[in-house]
């Protein structure tokens, strides 16, 4: 499940923690947000950030010689 969260401090500082989002897309879909919110200081990657999305690839071989009949 992905979720965003966002602690605001008194002092106007804002804390966002993303979870659930593979890969480097966290930052597509946190782009529009923090844009509105203010400069970025600091951002921490998780272990999701460094992940692999888990693809399959399915391998065709084709068979490359020819009967000699």
């Amino acid at each position: 499940m992905e979720t965003l969260e966002f602690v605001i401090y008194p002092d106007g500082r804002v804390l966002e923690k993303v979870t659930g989002i593979v890969g480097t897309s966290c930052a597509e879909v946190t782009a529009a947000i923090e844009a509105q919110l203010g400069q970025v200081l600091k951002q921490e990657q998780t272990s999701e950030f460094f992940a692999k999305l888990s693809q399959q690839h399915e391998a065709v071989t084709t068979q490359g010689t020819f009967s000699e009949w």
